[in-house]
């Protein structure tokens, strides 16, 4: 029996030294307590894996030193369920033409917000809403007469000119139509400056530089590329655009053969008119811009600015060249009738012969100016330009 219990006591001596290791041990005067077991905390179900939260790895721990107590993980609050992703419902396809329904815009919390214009919330804030209203007076297909009272150039270096015009619109399209202009300057004249260089010391510019334009008739095109309307009088709308223009045909032009000058006769003195020769036709083309202002259907006012660009070549006086005034030139030293001469066909003499009954002014004067004239030919292409005021009446 006591061998029985001798072996009993060496099979476990080392199991019983092992749970003592592991034991700490208490300090001197320390309270001993027995730790509670420990908590096993539930396994908390696994989430299904994304790929846009992927759980952390867990560092490893360092194993504890022999003989310090480690405590065990609180276990995890009773209230704080763990919340388990929900898999997302796949949406029906939709196929790329299938119609946009208005249910399918953003939502709003008022009724009013969901109200559509063209397809946009009208009272959403997010949403920006433009809106073009058309011309309140469509002019395609009208006809428009316009008359031009005043037309002044404003770039007058050499000459000056001063008249009217007539302008005849058919719109083709809203913002195209064709157009037809006559103008003819009551005043057509060299100017100051140019007149006080032939007074004072007998120059003047080039014939070509200084040739005026009588009358023109051109064709050509309009285009309207911006239109609007504002408010004006509390009460009443005016609808106003942007005119562009271009056209091309033929002038007449003529030229200052002598300035007005005095002559006195029998003690008195007479003022004799400015001496202008003809000079031919020559091509006409204009470009313009300017700003049309329509009150109600069939009345506008209109401002415009133009460019009329003509060839100024002088060869010809009345008709003349060269050969022929020289050939009148010799006629008149010689006191001898101007119709027995052979001149050309265009040539017209009758303006260079006779003496004025009132003034007494002797015209054969006149013909060495005009050979002056074509001596030295000169060719110029001259830009008039001049400012266009005047009304409209659409129909």
């Amino acid at each position: 029996m006591r061998l029985f219990h001798s072996l009993a006591l060496l099979v476990a001596a080392p199991a019983l030294a092992l749970a003592q290791a592991e034991q700490p041990v208490p300090a001197p005067g320390a309270e001993t307590s027995v730790p509670p077991p420990p908590v096993q905390a539930q396994p908390k179900p696994e989430a299904p894996s994304t790929p846009a939260s992927r759980p952390e790895p867990i560092a490893p721990q360092e194993a504890p030193e022999p003989g310090i107590a480690v405590e065990p993980p609180a276990p995890a609050p009773q209230d704080e369920a763990p919340v388990l992703a929900q898999p997302e419902t796949p949406k029906p396809e939709t196929p790329e033409d299938a119609p946009v329904l208005a249910s399918e815009g953003p939502r709003t919390t008022e009724a009013r917000q969901q109200r559509l214009v063209h397809g946009a919330p009208l009272y959403n804030p997010n949403v920006n809403v433009h809106i073009v209203q058309k011309k309140r007076f469509a002019d395609e297909g009208h006809h428009e007469l316009v008359l031009f009272p005043a037309t002044v150039q404003v770039n007058g270096k050499y000459t000056n000119h001063a008249g009217s015009a007539l302008q005849y619109v058919y719109h083709l399209h809203e913002n195209f139509a064709f157009q037809v202009m006559g103008q003819y300057n009551w005043y057509s004249n060299e100017s100051s400056f140019n007149l006080e260089l032939i007074d004072k010391v007998r120059e003047q510019a080039q014939a070509a530089s200084s040739l005026l334009l009588v009358w023109g008739a051109q064709a050509g095109v309009e285009v309207t590329p911006l239109y609007g309307k504002f408010a004006f009088l509390n009460d009443s709308l005016a609808q106003f655009s942007v005119v562009l223009s271009g056209g091309a045909g033929v002038g007449s032009t003529r030229h200052l053969i002598r300035p007005e000058v005095a002559n006195e006769v029998d003690g008195q003195t007479y003022s004799v008119p400015a001496r202008f020769g003809d000079t031919g036709n020559k091509f006409l083309g204009s470009v313009g811009g300017g700003f049309r202002l329509q009150f109600g259907e069939n009345y506008a006012l209109r401002m415009e600015v133009r460019d009329l660009i003509y060839t100024a070549r002088v060869d010809k006086v009345d008709g003349c060249n060269l050969a022929d005034f020289e050939a009148l030139e010799a006629a008149r030293a010689g006191n001898q009738d101007f119709s027995t001469l052979q001149l050309s066909g265009s040539c017209k003499f009758e303006k260079f012969d006779g003496v004025d009954p009132k003034t007494k002014k002797n015209y054969r004067e006149d013909i060495i100016l005009g050979r002056d004239l074509v001596a030295e030919p000169s060719s110029d292409v001259l830009n008039n330009i001049s400012f266009y005021a005047g009304f409209s009446i659409l129909f």
